[in-house]
């Protein structure tokens, strides 16, 4: 195991403080018990016993540190330990299944005291826990709680002695990258139905991603890399071409479209070696055994007995006469090197004698080497490494002098490797010789074409790209884990219940939220029933999220609380800050791609699936704190009753005299204005305004008209007040005069209308009133009799006459 792939010691502390204390994370927790402990304390010595109990300890504490665990506890003979406890890099279950088979192995080997012979169950579950990341190290006793803890210890008795069990989520997490045979259900207490469980019996041979259908939305970068590789061939000057971007953007499959789409220059075929690293490789110099099989055309499993054929037929020709044969013995060695080929997964005192299986690997690297070299004489040749930031430094000082040796020899030879955009090369190139393409995400116009063909093959609605062309953010990754979110989600028919919630994104009643189950809208995107993440996407945005140390991450944390677009000072007031004290970590996460720029000037989080995986992250108490801060309570209104000034008794004003026969061309409108105390204004069809007393019937008239409008509503005390105003003090009302009649009282500042919003506070809301007769009474409309009828008049009230009386 290269140290430099797997780290030593614990987990990486970050030095600097952590404002939240706590996260809910998602976690994978290992349970290692000894086989009939009880019965081996019984027949040893309480010395022995001890003795043996260290060697145990110390065997599986290092194992756990070679694989960044943290050990949560010991109980008894058992051993708990977290994967991904503070910080994540998306591979924390495939780590924990890796140090699982590396925990019986190291005891197998090892010789313990009094000659025991122990063998131990393991048990890997992966889920959600609330962890405490200042006692998330060794001995932090207590440091996570969750149903993932009690599930990984349950689990670990349905192990076959010297076996690994791993349930539905991990089991989903290491698929293709370990070899797992499902066992029967288990029945768990507390479980109310079966758990699957699978037996994990090794690490997996790396197998290239299968690609289908054609690629989309990259014809630049194509054409970039595909000129890079055809002037390497031309000019015969080596050239490194590097495809850069984040996980699920499409490295792989721009790998592969090259490969297909660049089968010759000018008429002579091109000769392709392509290498994916997997993640935490056994083997230093794996990859290269790997670029030999490809080259030679060998299958992962194909048989022993066509191995040295093929690699006979294969340097025949590219190395001297005399070489053939020695040659040939070197890449047959490489190719049935073991897999452990390092120290550093190998119990002390066990290394391999010699360096034997080392020095036949590197013998083997530098014969293939010399076919390459040999090769690239008679043709073009592009060597490709997938996923090169995964590659232990052996590999790449293999590339490089490679690269340097057809440079000096002046061959046509182009290295093209892909990786994520934080990876630094040790060893740096000429500027002249370096190519960097850049994979930025998809337009929205293509990551639609994209959805609806992945749609359409699995047999889902294409219309369902509309919903999900947001969330996918332009990473053609995310888009296939969203669909494949929706074949689980609508596997088989079932009976639906009636009235059941219909689903977030197809639509149809009674199926579940794909991955998560859950039908319930999203608190951050606040659009109701947006699907969960998946768990890919997941593990992939908090991958990047723990990128940053403490306060960088709180600051997306607190960031994901607020709207779409925030600013630093609203960060601030969040982590209880001093002003300006977020401003620079929003720029190195601006500068990072992880926030872009708003359109009101501020910061907008580029990923939605990073938004989501930052706010889920928040345990309740402080996601209602966050909520408390960006919404501090605002003071009430002071409901005391205040003093009015005395009111105000206008004389009536003169009524013009109009003909009976005429009718008034154009409605009359009252303006809620800045009145006179005691009167509301009106405006005349010519355009004068005048007073009127709202004891008169003009002003019992306007009155009922501002009502019925819903200008007006009746007030608490019999009154009335604006229809949108709050009924606060500092407004105008009408009120009851002498003899029962309505007039206006002033009582504060401003109309005594509703409020004008944008408007300015003196400009007037005019109010329509409904055109009448000229001459004819208010109110008096259809009474053509000459009597006057009870409640004539008058203002209609707000409750009917039966509603009150009963």
């Amino acid at each position: 195991m290269p140290l430099s792939t797997v780290g030593t010691g614990r987990e990486d502390v970050t030095t600097t403080p952590w404002p939240v204390p706590e996260e809910r994370r998602t976690v994978t927790v290992l349970f290692a018990d000894i086989v009939g402990s009880t019965g081996l304390t019984e027949r040893l010595d309480p010395e022995d016993v001890r003795a043996v109990q260290r060697a145990y300890f110390d065997t599986v504490a290092g194992v756990l540190h070679r694989w960044q665990g943290a050990v949560e506890k010991y109980v008894g003979d058992a051993v708990m330990a977290l994967f991904g406890a503070r910080t994540s890099d998306g591979l924390d279950a495939y780590r924990a299944v890796r140090a699982g088979l590396e925990i019986q192995a190291a005891l197998d080997r090892r010789a313990l005291p009094g000659g025991v012979a122990l063998r131990v169950r393991v048990g890997v579950a992966t889920g959600e826990a609330v962890v405490d990341l200042a006692a998330a190290r060794d001995g932090g006793h207590g440091m996570a709680s969750g149903a993932v803890l009690t599930t990984a210890a349950r689990i670990q008795e349905y192990a076959p002695p010297g076996g690994v069990v791993v349930c539905s989520a991990t089991h989903r997490a290491t698929a293709g990258l370990v070899d797992q045979h499902a066992l029967a259900p288990a029945s768990l207490t507390g479980k109310a139905l079966p758990v699957d469980v699978w037996r994990v019996t090794g690490a997996t041979r790396p197998r290239p991603a299968r690609h289908h259908g054609p690629l989309v939305g990259r014809r630049r970068e194509t054409a970039t890399a595909r000129e890079q590789l055809t002037r390497a061939a031309r000019e015969h000057r080596p050239r490194w071409v590097a495809l850069v971007g984040p996980d699920g953007i499409g490295r792989s499959r721009l790998l592969h479209e090259l490969r297909h789409g660049l089968p010759d220059v000018d008429g002579t075929p091109v000769r392709w070696a392509v290498a994916h690293c997997p993640p935490y490789p056994e083997a230093a110099l794996g990859p290269v055994a790997e670029l030999l099989r490809d080259l030679a055309g060998l299958p992962v499993d194909g048989p022993a007995t066509a191995v040295r054929p093929r690699l006979t037929a294969l340097v025949d020709g590219l190395v001297p006469a005399g070489r053939t044969a020695a040659t040939v013995d070197a890449l047959a060695a490489l190719l049935a090197a073991p897999a452990r080929t390092t120290a550093g997964t190998v119990a002390a005192g066990e290394v391999m004698a010699d360096g034997a299986a080392a020095g036949a690997m590197a013998a083997g690297a530098v014969a293939v080497r010399q076919v390459l070299l040999g090769m690239a004489g008679r043709q073009p040749v592009v060597v490709a490494v997938d996923d090169l930031d995964r590659a232990a430094p052996e590999l790449s000082r293999f590339l490089h002098t490679l690269f340097a040796a057809a440079t000096a020899r002046g061959l046509p030879l182009a290295v093209l490797a892909t990786h994520r955009p934080h990876r630094a090369d040790p060893l740096p190139l000429p500027s002249d010789r370096q190519h960097r393409v850049e994979l930025a995400p998809l337009a929205a116009v293509d990551a639609g074409r994209l959805l609806r063909r992945l749609l359409s093959r699995a047999g889902h609605p294409a219309a369902l790209a509309t919903r999900l062309v947001p969330l996918v953010a332009g990473r053609p990754g995310y888009a296939v884990a969203y669909v494949d979110a929706l074949d689980q989600a609508t596997g088989p028919a079932t009976t639906t219940a009636p009235g059941a919630p219909a689903h977030p994104v197809t639509g149809r009643p009674g199926e579940n939220h794909p991955v998560s189950g859950r039908g319930e809208g999203h608190p951050v995107s606040g659009r109701p029933g947006e699907p969960a993440l998946p768990e890919s996407v997941r593990r992939s945005a908090a991958a990047r999220l723990d990128r940053f140390d403490g306060t960088h991450r709180a600051v997306l944390m607190a960031a994901a609380t607020l709207d779409a677009e925030f600013t630093g000072q609203a960060v601030d007031e969040l982590l209880g800050w001093p002003p300006g004290r977020a401003t620079a970590a929003l720029r190195r996460l601006a500068t990072e791609g992880l926030l872009r720029s708003g359109r009101r000037g501020g910061y907008v989080i580029a990923d939605p699936a990073l938004r989501r995986c930052a706010y889920d992250r928040l345990p309740r108490a402080v996601r209602a704190e966050f909520a408390r801060r960006a919404n501090p309570p605002r003071p009430t209104p002071n409901t005391a009753p205040r003093r009015h000034p005395p009111r105000q008794h206008l004389p009536r004003p003169a009524r013009p005299q109009q003909s009976p026969a005429t009718t008034t061309a154009h409605p009359t409108t009252v303006a809620a204005d800045r009145c006179l105390p005691g009167s509301w204004r009106e405006t005349a069809p010519g355009g004068a305004i005048r007073h009127q007393d709202l004891s008169s019937p003009e002003g019992v008239t306007g009155i009922s008209e501002l009502t019925r409008t819903r200008v007006l509503a009746r007030g608490p005390g019999g009154g009335y007040r604006g229809a949108g105003s709050a009924g606060g003090a500092d407004r105008d009302r009408a009120d009851a005069g002498p003899g029962g009649r309505h007039r206006w009282v002033a009582t504060g500042h401003g109309p005594p209308s509703v409020d004008a919003g944008p408007h300015h506070a003196g400009s007037a809301v005019v109010v329509p009133l409904l055109p009448r007769r000229a001459g004819v009474r208010p109110g008096h409309e259809a009474a053509d009799d000459g009597r006057r009828r009870r409640g004539e008049g008058m203002p209609r009230p707000a409750v009917p006459l039966r509603t009150r009386a009963a």
